[in-house]
């Protein structure tokens, strides 16, 4: 069983029990080699709400490494979404484990004010 699989399997394991309102929307995660990226999704009515990724201009042309390009993404999707009044979010790892650069995104998003 490769990595890829096994992260898939957990994706939709988690997927069954997590849902995203419009109140309180689901904070997505998804990471590749260099880059990383952050969603919130209202799953009722098939909507993205908003969307940060490391390749935003404002981060890439930053010389950051990986770990410190989560902690912006994480930070900046925060502001993002207490600008639009949402507080409160779910968090899904997206079949990740909660760790490295996951974490890091998830710690930096709840030191900017967002509860979960």
């Amino acid at each position: 069983m490769n990595k890829n699989f096994r992260r898939i399997r957990i994706k939709n394991k988690i997927r069954k029990t997590i849902n995203g309102t419009v109140e309180r929307p689901r904070l997505t995660v998804f990471r590749s080699n260099n880059e990383i990226y952050a969603q919130l999704i209202d799953d009722i009515a098939h909507n993205t709400l908003m969307t940060v990724s490391s390749l935003k201009k404002e981060i890439a042309t930053q010389n950051l490494s990986k770990k410190d390009k989560s902690a912006v993404v994480g930070k900046t999707i925060a502001e993002m979404a207490l600008e639009k009044g949402i507080s409160s979010v779910v968090f899904d790892r997206n079949g990740y484990l909660y760790h490295g650069r996951v974490k890091i995104l998830a710690d930096s998003a709840r030191e900017a004010g967002l509860k979960f």
